[in-house]
C-alpha cells in the first residue's frame, strides 16, 4: 500500500512499502531538495493525472513515487552497440555536445510519442530538473545532424558514481542511440558499474539493459553514490565526434 508523504519530507517511507507494481508513495513535492532525497533513496517520480486517477482515485496530490522489484540497469562496461549503430557512428553523420541545451532536451523529452497520450514530463518536472540541471546534477547529452539541427539526445541525474537516466528523444534514425552509446562511453570511462534506467522497456532492451534484484541495486547504491563526482565539464564547450566512442 503506498504511504502518503507530507511535503518538504526529510526521508522516503521504506522501500518495503512498494506494492508490486513498485509504487511506494505518494504526495511530497517537486522541489530539487525532494528529487535528490529520492535518487539517493532509490526512487523516482514518474506519474501522470490519468495515472494517479485510474490509481489513486482518491488522491489531490498527483506525484507518485516508485521504487520497483526488479530495478532496470545497463553495465556500461558490457554495452555493444548494434552493428548498424556502429556503422552511423562511423560514418561521422552526427556530432554529439553534453549540457549545451539541457532545457531543450528536457523539453522534447516532453513531446508527445506516438505510443501515448500524454507525457509525465510537466511543467513542474521540467522546472525542477532545470534548476538540478544548474546545481550541476542534471546533465544532457545531445546530438546533432550536419546542418546543426538537435535531432536526439537524453537527460538524467549524476550522484557520485552512478548514473540515472530519466529519458531521451529522437527525430532522425538512430540520434537518440548516439546520445546513449556516447552516454556509455563515458560512463564505462569513469569506472560507473551501472547507469539506472528505472523501469524495462523493448527499446531499452534492444540496447542491453537488463534487471536486477532491488535489493543489489539499492546495494550499488549504497556503495557509489556518494563518491566523488567525474568532472563534467571536461565534455562541455565541445563538439564530439562520434568516433570518439569507442565500443567493443
Amino acid at each position: 500500500m503506498p504511504v502518503f508523504l507530507p511535503p518538504h519530507s526529510q526521508q522516503f517511507p521504506d522501500i518495503r512499502y512498494a506494492d508490486e507494481s513498485g509504487l511506494l508513495a505518494y504526495g511530497g513535492d517537486l522541489t530539487p531538495e525532494t528529487l535528490l532525497l529520492a535518487y539517493q533513496s532509490g526512487v523516482f517520480p514518474w506519474y501522470n493525472e490519468s495515472d494517479v486517477k485510474s490509481l489513486l482515485p482518491w488522491c489531490n496530490t498527483p506525484a507518485l513515487w516508485w521504487s520497483p522489484d526488479p530495478r532496470c540497469v545497463i553495465n556500461p562496461q558490457l554495452y555493444q552497440a548494434s552493428h548498424s549503430l556502429k556503422k552511423t557512428l562511423k560514418s561521422e553523420k552526427y556530432s554529439i555536445t553534453v549540457d549545451r541545451c539541457f532545457a531543450e532536451v528536457i523539453r522534447r523529452c516532453a513531446a508527445p510519442r506516438t505510443y501515448a497520450n500524454e507525457t509525465w514530463i510537466n511543467q513542474k518536472i521540467i522546472a525542477s530538473y532545470s534548476k538540478l540541471h544548474q546545481m550541476g546534477v542534471a546533465h544532457s547529452i545531445e546530438t546533432w545532424n550536419q546542418q546543426g539541427e538537435l535531432v536526439g539526445g537524453l537527460y538524467g541525474i549524476n550522484l557520485g558514481k552512478l548514473f540515472f537516466g530519466e529519458s531521451m528523444f529522437s527525430t532522425a534514425t538512430d540520434a537518440s542511440k548516439v546520445a546513449f552509446a556516447f552516454l556509455m562511453f563515458i560512463c564505462a570511462k569513469w569506472q560507473f558499474p551501472i547507469v539506472d534506467c528505472q523501469l524495462p522497456n523493448d527499446h531499452l532492451l534492444s540496447l542491453g539493459a537488463y534487471t536486477i534484484p532491488r535489493t543489489e541495486f539499492l546495494s550499488i547504491l549504497t556503495d557509489y553514490k556518494d563518491l566523488e563526482k567525474p568532472n563534467w565539464q571536461v565534455l562541455q564547450n565541445v563538439v564530439h565526434s562520434t568516433k570518439e566512442i569507442t565500443l567493443v
